[in-house]
Parts: structure tokens; C-alpha cells; sequence
């Protein structure tokens, strides 16, 4: 199951029809992974706990990290260094994915 869909990336980016389809491929590549890293900050698949038949929806919070987390690395396509930090992923994914988190020591 899909967290969030191409067009939810398309829009967190302010995508408009002109631009078409040309980026798709590598917009979906990059939604994939981010599904799958914020999965893996997580600790379980994001469809074991929510957005089944009995389970309360996908968290608002978790969408947004995976829509920041994939629009990043399209718009950055690789390590950003602002000054002299190296910043891996956008601000607030870490806070947004924390919330939902299962620790275990």
C-alpha cells in the first residue's frame, strides 16, 4: 500500500500540468524510497498498524514525511551542505516519524 500517491508528490513540489509526465519515473523512484526510509525510521510497515479495515487511517504526520522526505531528494539529488553541516534529510521528517515511532532497547 501505497502512503502517499505521484500526484500528492507532484503537488508538495507545485508541479503544473505543462510539466507533464517526464519526470515520473524517477518522482515514483523517489517516492518508493522515501516510503521505505521513513518505514525503516519506524521501525514496522506503516500498513501493519494503520490504513486497514480496523485500523485508524495513515497519520497525516507520516505523509508528510514521506512527501518531504521525496520531494528533498528529487529537488537535492544527492547530500546538501549548507555551510559547513551536511544536512540528510529535510527538517522535521526526523520530528514527524519520532512521533510515531516504536523504541526498543
Amino acid at each position: 500500500m501505497a502512503i502517499a500517491e505521484l500526484d500528492d508528490l507532484k503537488a508538495q513540489l507545485s508541479f503544473t500540468d505543462d510539466i507533464g509526465a517526464e519526470d515520473d519515473g524517477l518522482l515514483q523512484q523517489k517516492l518508493d524510497a522515501a516510503h521505505n526510509h521513513i518505514e525503516r525510521m519506524l521501525g514496522f510497515q506503516i500498513e501493519e498498524c494503520f490504513g486497514g479495515e480496523d485500523q485508524e487511517p495513515i497519520p497525516p504526520g507520516l505523509i508528510e514525511a514521506v512527501l518531504q522526505l521525496a520531494a528533498w531528494w528529487y529537488e537535492q539529488r544527492e547530500t546538501a551542505l549548507t555551510g559547513t553541516i551536511v544536512a540528510e534529510v529535510p527538517y522535521g521528517v526526523q520530528e514527524l516519524v519520532t512521533a510515531y515511532r516504536e523504541f526498543t532497547f
